[in-house]
């Protein structure tokens, strides 16, 4: 089994891992609001995914609860 003859120093092992690093996640606009969302889930703001809503947002329970209370 190959063993390292020498200790890698900390510049040739930083050098080697300088190119990974977390990438930006690419967002797009909500068809729907306009908000920015990532691809392939649903809105945040409107709760909206392929035309069709998902998942109640904190605006809607806040609206709701305004109402009821009205």
């Amino acid at each position: 089994m190959a063993v390292p003859k020498r200790k890698k120093s900390k510049m040739r092992v930083r050098q080697r891992k300088g190119h990974i690093k977390a990438e930006v996640a690419q967002t797009g606009k909500c068809p729907n609001c306009g908000a920015a969302k990532r691809a392939h889930r649903a809105c945040p703001e409107c709760g909206f995914y392929d035309g069709e809503k998902v998942i109640d947002t904190k605006a809607d329970k806040t609206a709701a609860k305004d109402s009821a209370e009205a």
